[in-house]
């Protein structure tokens, strides 16, 4: 007989999944998806743009839904596909209210799907994105921490908003750099995989205020419910495991991420 998976805890702190990609989600309708996560006491959910075919999707679900937020940018996969047409949608739209930053933006070495002159080019471009519209950005890195490093260098002094380096696996130099330059670090179900000592490690060196919590969603589905589409709603599971890793309550961690969310992704304070 299989062991039943815990049911999800609800703390009754409000709070922000800061990244998730709610057009990718296909194992329930996205009313049933948001209402599961409003009563695990989600309150706002950030759908991320990764493409140009995806950009106008992520705005028309943050237009038509009061608890959806939405990111306008192009993924480092993508990178090859980043145009002056691309650039000036983005641009177009990042003064939108619901629009809250400029992302998924980066380097993604491991898999390579565009060249890494293109990475490099996109990400550069859309980092001077932000500083012109005065947004934070959302990052991705994997397994180019040098570059990431160096192009940030580059741009950061520039930046009044920095934004989140999200589902952080890069090494414990470049957080030092990232977390020194003030942005945050997002952390998901992958904190909870039995072979992720490397992320708890930057869990822990990590100071609270600049944690932010995500899904990813639909991937990287937190213990004890992987194998199945992950959710906005599996955030408690992440917040009990950071909670554990830096020996704090639980309620302590929703309190300050909350926080940490409407400061970096709102622009707003408690």
């Amino acid at each position: 007989m299989s062991k039943k998976r815990r049911e999800i805890p609800h703390y009754h702190q409000p709070i922000i999944e800061t990244h998730c990609h709610l057009d990718y989600l296909k194992e329930a309708p996205l009313t049933d998806i948001l209402q599961q996560a409003q009563a695990i006491g989600v309150e706002r959910v950030v759908t991320i743009s990764v493409a140009p075919d995806n950009l106008a999707t992520v705005r028309a679900l943050a237009e038509q839904h009061a608890m959806i937020w939405a990111t306008q940018g192009i993924h480092p996969h993508d990178a090859k596909d980043y145009t002056d047409t691309v650039e000036q949608e983005i641009r177009t739209h990042l003064d939108s209210e619901r629009i809250l930053a400029v992302g998924e933006i980066g380097l993604d070495y491991y898999y390579e799907h565009s060249d890494r002159v293109a990475q490099r080019k996109a990400f550069e471009r859309q980092l001077q994105l932000a500083i012109e519209h005065d947004k934070p950005v959302v990052i991705h890195t994997r397994d180019a921490d040098d570059d990431t490093r160096a192009i940030l260098a580059d741009f950061v002094g520039h930046m009044r908003r920095k934004g989140v380096i999200h589902s952080f696996t890069s090494g414990l130099a470049l957080a030092e750099y990232c977390l020194s330059e003030g942005f945050c670090l997002g952390f998901n179900g992958i904190c909870t995989f039995n072979k992720a000592d490397n992320v708890r490690e930057v869990v822990d060196a990590t100071p609270l205020a600049q944690i932010l919590l995500e899904t990813d969603a639909p991937y990287l589905t937190p213990v004890p419910y992987r194998g199945r589409e992950n959710a906005p709603c599996y955030l408690p599971f992440i917040a009990e495991k950071i909670a554990e890793v830096k020996a704090l309550s639980v309620e302590t961690v929703l309190t300050q991420a909350y926080q940490n969310s409407l400061r970096v992704l709102f622009d707003t304070a408690v």
